[in-house]
């Protein structure tokens, strides 16, 4: 018996099994060897569940375990006779969703979703957008929530869904596409390749289907982060010392996607935050700040498309006068000016920006008036500021929203490369990408917003046409954040943010994230995510001055002496600098960190976004993963059991007639 096993385990690895799905036969020498040449771990992007006050929205397994499904494309998808993977293009997924949420007996058999990528099909979109046709509309201002700012809204990321979805990269589109095919050509044969989908979320596990219950159970944690913002020049003593006026200038640093991890929101979110940090930049080279009559605060909010967490809860901590907010009072606020979408203000060779206000009012007008003076000041740049049509229900989805809400009387302007309809045909979605901005336009913007503020803050009507044209927008910096920000390529692997920090992925994604531990002004830099730390570390360095000598080494006094740290994390130079430049936390104002565990608050009157809030949080997991293999149909394996059983009943058969025989003939003798 040794002997025999010895001839079949020599067997097993000199064969070459034709296992692989290029249709090449691998030499297996291991365990791990068959393990690859049996599965083919594919790359994509998972869309996860998240959960809410009233219930769920995403994706997840049905069940705790793995759904394992025959992959089918969705233009042969008739009918689905038995449980199945579908391989959907992306110009068909829209129509794909609508099926299942309107067609119960089709969506029962839907195993699983995959999308493909591709810039063919990208290009041939009109529009792709998963969100609202009113993104929020419940926290607007105004009454008016059927007006639609994005036509191209399906809803689709907003529903739930009880099976796994995954975005494809490029190249597993191309593999995934000719193992659906080989399906369709073995269709009368007894094997199959199948899709095994991992996305069990810890939520499922344990019964929970909602925010309150699942945050409870510890099964989820609530969505948010960490905004940043920074004051130029630094703010020195308590808030109760500060009596110049502010002018707050508001972006935003997150967006969303149906797809968790591809959510650059290159145009919806990123395109403003680049235009931001670039006026920040030019603004911070111009002498003579010290001696405007206003104060201009940046500030970058957080957590802004799962409703507004990062501005509601800023309002808040200025509110509890905390920490986070020392040196601001909300009652010396006289300005909001937020830049939201710019990078699509070109068109025709005119940078074209609009501005939306939030009232008619002394102060909105001398804005409009500082936005057309700096729009003069820049004669060869092609810019137009254009007021908003009068004929939309109010100020667009925005972070001013919040401090409307608030306070109904505050005077505010979002700047947008849109009148009444989003420019950004893909809002929200993964394809609003490196692509669909132009650095130009985000220049543009900049250069704006730099000289507007400059005129706002000098409150000077007189100021010369010289001071202007000192502020000057460096276009290379905006190459450079396009490229940290809204692509792998460098990514957060680029110089400047290196320069800054350790990023822990190279690929940005503007998804808000969850919250980590206890939230405070003063968090764990393996709390904050990479984006925020950088930020952080951008705008304390481009709104500091010397602490003392300008190659003050940073020591352990230096926050005591009331300075920060700059160029800490990446390992470079220290320094110790005076810079107002401060972490806040962003999460619902319904919730509350007590001993560990994260509790939702009653309503309250007094904050009137609470009480619409839908206090959003993301389901734990274990793991997510996605691979394919060959498996035989279980009618063939049946076959091949009644096969072998057959086979050993006969041979059962035989051997008892044959000893008869043998035993028989053997008396004979």
């Amino acid at each position: 018996m040794t002997m025999k096993r010895f001839f079949l385990l020599l067997l097993l690895f000199h064969f070459h099994l034709p296992l692989s799905f290029a249709g090449q036969p691998n030499s297996m020498e291991s365990v791990p060897d068959l393990q690859k040449s049996m599965y083919m771990v594919v790359d994509g992007y998972p869309c996860v569940r998240l959960l809410s006050l009233s219930g769920e929205i995403g994706c997840s397994n049905p069940r705790r375990d793995k759904v394992v499904a025959p992959i089918l494309r969705y233009k042969n998808a008739k009918e689905l006779a038995q449980p199945s993977t579908i391989l959907v293009s992306l110009d068909d997924m829209q129509d794909l969703f609508s099926r299942i949420s309107n067609d119960p007996s089709f969506a029962m058999n839907v195993g699983g979703v995959l999308v493909e990528s591709g810039t063919e099909i990208r290009d041939k979109l009109r529009g792709f957008s998963p969100d609202l046709k009113f993104p929020q509309a419940e926290f607007a201002p105004y009454k008016d929530t059927n007006f639609e700012w994005n036509p191209n809204g399906s809803g689709i990321m907003w529903k739930p869904y009880n099976f796994p979805v995954f975005l494809l990269s490029q190249s597993s589109t191309v593999t995934l596409q000719e193992v659906a095919l080989r399906n369709e050509i073995k269709k009368k044969t007894y094997i199959a390749n199948v899709a095994e989908l991992d996305l069990v979320m810890q939520t499922t596990k344990v019964g929970t289907r909602d925010s309150e219950s699942c945050l409870r159970e510890e099964a989820c944690l609530p969505l948010g982060g960490y905004s940043v913002w920074s004051s130029l020049p630094p703010i020195n003593g308590s808030a109760s010392d500060q009596s110049k006026p502010i002018i707050l200038t508001v972006a935003s640093m997150d967006s969303a996607s149906f797809f968790r991890d591809k959510s650059l929101g290159a145009d919806s979110s990123i395109s403003g935050l680049i235009s931001l940090l670039a006026a920040v930049d030019a603004l911070s080279h111009v002498d003579g700040l010290d001696d405007l009559s206003k104060q201009l605060v940046f500030i970058v909010f957080t957590g802004e498309s799962w409703g507004y967490l990062g501005s509601r809860r800023f309002l808040l901590e200025l509110d509890m006068h905390s920490d986070a907010v020392k040196g601001l009072n909300s009652d010396l606020i006289q300005l909001v000016i937020e830049i939201g979408s710019t990078g699509k203000g070109f068109v025709q060779g005119e940078k074209t920006f609009f501005a939306h206000t939030s009232m008619v009012s002394s102060i909105t007008n001398a804005t409009l008036d500082a936005l057309k003076r700096a729009q003069g000041s820049l004669p060869s740049e092609g810019i137009n500021v254009v007021s908003a049509n009068t004929s939309n229900p109010g100020i667009p989805p925005s972070s001013l929203m919040a401090f409307l809400r608030k306070n109904s009387s505050t005077p505010g302007v979002v700047l947008e490369d849109f009148d009444t309809v989003f420019a950004n045909k893909f809002y929200h979605s993964h394809l609003d990408d490196f692509s669909n901005v132009n650095s130009s336009a985000i220049v543009a913007a900049a250069s704006l917003v730099a000289r507007t503020l400059y005129i706002l803050a000098s409150d000077d009507k007189n100021l010369s046409s010289s001071a202007l044209s000192a502020i000057n927008v460096n276009a290379s910096l905006v190459e450079e954040l396009m490229g940290c920000l809204l692509d792998c390529d460098p990514g957060l692997s680029c110089e400047l943010v290196m320069k800054y920090i350790l990023p822990t992925n190279a690929c940005p994604s503007h998804y808000a994230g969850v919250v980590l531990g206890e939230p405070t002004s003063k968090p764990n830099p393996e709390y904050v995510d990479d984006i925020s730390r950088f930020l952080w570390y951008f705008l304390a360095d481009r709104t500091s001055i010397p602490k003392g000598k300008a190659s003050s080494i940073c020591s352990e006094d230096c926050g005591k002496r009331g300075g920060v740290c700059i160029k800490s994390e990446a390992g470079g130079k220290e320094v110790c600098v005076d810079s107002t430049t401060r972490y806040v936390p962003a999460y619902s104002t319904r919730l509350k960190y007590d001993n560990g565990i994260w509790k939702v608050l009653p309503p309250n009157s007094s904050d009137p976004m609470g009480l619409v809030d839908p206090v959003w949080t993301e389901s734990n997991w274990n793991a997510i993963g996605l691979r394919v293999y060959t498996v035989q149909d279980i009618a063939y394996d049946r076959l091949i059991l009644l096969g072998g059983i057959t086979v050993t009943v006969l041979a059962y058969i035989a051997i008892v007639f044959t000893r008869a025989f043998i035993t028989k003939a053997l008396k004979q003798d």
